[in-house]
């Protein structure tokens, strides 16, 4: 093996040596839980909102205005997320349901969804 050689795998070695193997995140951060409040009816978004709730709404064609709270809880390491939910929510649970379904119980991960309560 010529000295280059040896010299770029001896830097890849190093690297894998340097590289955290998990992200830090405190005791703080793990006991945190978010409410997230998705209940909004979205009057100024009112062709889109006609039949879902405004954080149902899709958004670039893949997501959903929900998606990006429920992403940034994840990457600040928050891993107990409650969504309160109002206006037209089934489509706003099942997106959840459906995509956000991965969390452990067992480590006390979860996404739950809280809906609205009505009284007659």
């Amino acid at each position: 093996m010529s000295q280059a050689a040896e010299f770029i795998e001896r830097r890849k070695s190093n690297r894998r040596q340097e590289r955290p193997s998990d992200r830090f995140i405190s005791n703080l951060t793990k006991n945190t839980v978010a409410i997230i409040l998705a209940g909004g009816r979205g009057s100024r978004l009112k062709n889109l909102t006609d039949w879902r709730a405004k954080p149902a709404v899709q958004f670039g064609g893949k997501f959903r205005i929900i998606d990006f709270p429920l992403s940034n809880c994840i990457n600040s390491g928050i891993r107990r997320i409650n969504v309160a939910t109002q206006y037209k929510a089934q489509s706003l649970i099942q997106h959840v349901q459906r995509g956000w379904g991965f969390f452990r119980g067992e480590f006390n991960e979860y996404v739950h969804l809280i809906p609205a309560q009505q009284r007659l």
